[in-house]
């Protein structure tokens, strides 16, 4: 996964963890795909400041993932989910039932 989708996605799931500067950092160098010099100049900072800040939320963003695996977790459902309907596709029921029992496992 490319490292834009990727924070992108663990900020759906831990933005909020973060603080308000750094909810706002990300979501405007990630989702409205601002230069650090465009934020940097509108917040009066240095474009390193910027810089520092954006890269410790990444890393708060990662270290939420590592130790909540919330992130991981819904990508392996995904795949199951996946998995069902391929198996619903070709009508191969016991590959059905059993992508089902593993999503049922979860529940």
């Amino acid at each position: 996964m490319k490292d834009v989708q990727r924070i992108a996605l663990l900020f759906d799931f831990y933005g909020p963890l973060l603080t308000e500067r750094q909810q706002e950092l990300i979501r405007a160098y990630y989702l409205e795909d601002h230069s650090l010099a465009e934020i940097a100049d509108a917040d009066g900072v240095s474009r390193q400041a910027v810089h520092e800040l954006i890269r410790r939320s990444e890393a708060a963003l990662q270290e939420y993932e590592q130790r909540l695996g919330f992130v991981a977790e819904h990508q392996r459902r995904l795949r199951l989910l996946d998995e069902l309907q391929e198996a619903l596709d070709r009508a191969d029921l016991s590959a059905a039932r059993r992508a089902l029992a593993a999503l049922r496992a979860e529940a």
